[in-house]
């Protein structure tokens, strides 16, 4: 009878069988990921009119999630704050994967001193604190979207560096690369048609695990004051501007917090709930 629901609970779809619970994390995610990017469109209000006399409003008709502290929308600043949020994130995840995928393989494939050099300075700025690191660089420079976006991706390419070296030298040492040299192919085709169709399921769940811990050290320093600076709000900040609000219960710091909360566990379940044949690395 287990059997027979665990059976039930499960679709099949392009071959591959997902969970109730995976499914509806990638509903959330698309969601969310589609709000961020129709947000300027489907606001009701522009993000920084004060529209409500009363601070921390209630929900009611024509402010469905309240006022903020200053009696602006807080349904407006959710919306935009998703998509500084998600876009953010999003291309600070895609700069650090690709770059420490891209020189990780190199280092697999190539070894030596290039290897050791990379490995080592890598090794060294990832035992930097990452929260230390940003908070460090943030307040030095600034914190424009670029700074930020840059910040989190510097400090997450040693990681997604490390990951994909250990994948790419296993696949490194297998018969087919050695027969690939033997051909007389150059590093170019042995990244590009070799080792990277061989990880690339790895590394895409590894990518969603990083989109994770960038939103949650984003809002981290949003939180710190040092995120998105005013009237442009990320969750982090929407939550640290609307503190003063917690004791009242107030809409205007709960939403956002709900927010991150159901962006960073939907993509976790996500990524627990993807078949067994896109998680693994031998798949």
């Amino acid at each position: 009878m287990t059997i027979a629901r665990a059976t039930i609970s499960r679709r099949s779809f392009l071959g591959h069988s997902y969970s109730l619970m995976g499914v509806v994390a990638a509903l959330v995610i698309l969601a969310w990921t589609l709000v961020a990017i129709l947000a300027p469109y489907i606001i009701p209000h522009s993000i920084g009119d004060i529209v409500d006399d009363d601070y921390f409003g209630p929900m009611r008709q024509g402010l469905w999630l309240g006022s903020d502290y200053l009696g602006r929308d807080m349904l407006s600043r959710v919306l935009m704050g998703a998509r500084y949020t998600v876009g953010i994130s999003l291309a600070a995840v895609s700069i650090a994967c690709f770059s420490g995928v891209v020189l990780g393989m190199i280092a697999a494939v190539t070894g030596g001193w290039l290897d050791t050099c990379l490995s080592r300075f890598l090794d060294a700025m990832n035992s930097i604190p990452s929260k230390l690191f940003g908070l460090v660089v943030v307040a030095a420079v600034g914190s424009s979207i670029p700074v930020l976006i840059l910040t989190l991706a510097v400090i997450y390419i040693p990681g997604a560096y490390r990951f994909a070296r250990a994948l790419a030298v296993n696949i490194n040492t297998m018969d087919f690369m050695t027969v690939a040299r033997v051909r007389g192919e150059n590093t170019i085709y042995l990244i590009g048609s070799e080792i990277l169709p061989n990880i690339i399921r790895p590394v895409l769940a590894d990518f969603g695990l990083r989109f994770v811990f960038i939103v949650l050290l984003l809002s981290g320093l949003s939180f710190l004051g040092l995120g998105l600076q005013p009237p442009l709000a990320d969750w982090g900040a929407l939550v640290r501007e609307n503190i003063g609000g917690l004791p009242f219960a107030a809409s205007a710091v709960i939403v956002p917090s709900l927010a991150i909360a159901s962006l960073t566990i939907s993509v976790n379940l996500l990524i627990d709930n993807l078949p067994q044949k896109i998680r693994d690395r031998d798949a």
